[in-house]
């Protein structure tokens, strides 16, 4: 592994949270690339093996259909997040395709200035690498607690 792969992915992290927290949730899926997978899953079904999730998304038109729902249908306590992001860990690389795993945490900020951890656990991602860049094609996210607040509605 060279430095340049990990720069890289923390730099693709950083700009992925950066998006959501900046509530530019339209540009969210143009940072998967190609064929890509999102899911949400809790650290007991994920340890199981258990493929369903909470939020499932097996394409850029799936996670562009989920902001538009966001956006325009869906009725939910506007909420921002905080993301705070561990160090990635390279777990495996094959050729340009690289494996991480990454601790976050997530605060909540509710309308009337509430904060609270809304969210821990891990990204399970696999990244092309290609330009000089990291760009994401699949991540699972691993929530810690099997308690999931029914106001998930923005990406992890």
């Amino acid at each position: 592994m060279t430095s340049s792969v990990l720069q890289y992915i923390i730099e693709a992290q950083a700009k992925y949270a950066r998006c959501i927290d900046d509530d530019r949730l339209e540009e969210w899926p143009s940072l998967f690339h190609g064929p890509c997978l999102y899911r949400i899953t809790t650290a007991s079904n994920y340890r199981d093996g258990l493929e369903a999730g909470i939020v499932f998304a097996n394409s850029r038109g799936m996670l562009t259909d989920r902001v538009s729902a966001l956006r325009e249908a869906n009725i939910y306590e506007r909420q921002t997040y905080r993301h705070i992001l561990g160090q990635p860990s390279i777990l495996s690389e094959d050729g340009a395709k690289v494996r991480s795993e990454t601790s976050f945490l997530v605060a909540r900020i509710l309308q009337d200035g509430d904060t609270s951890i809304y969210a821990t656990g891990r990204y399970f991602d696999v990244y092309e690498i290609a330009d000089r860049s990291a760009q994401l094609q699949e991540r699972t996210v691993v929530c810690d607690s099997s308690r999931i607040d029914t106001l998930l509605a923005l990406p992890l």
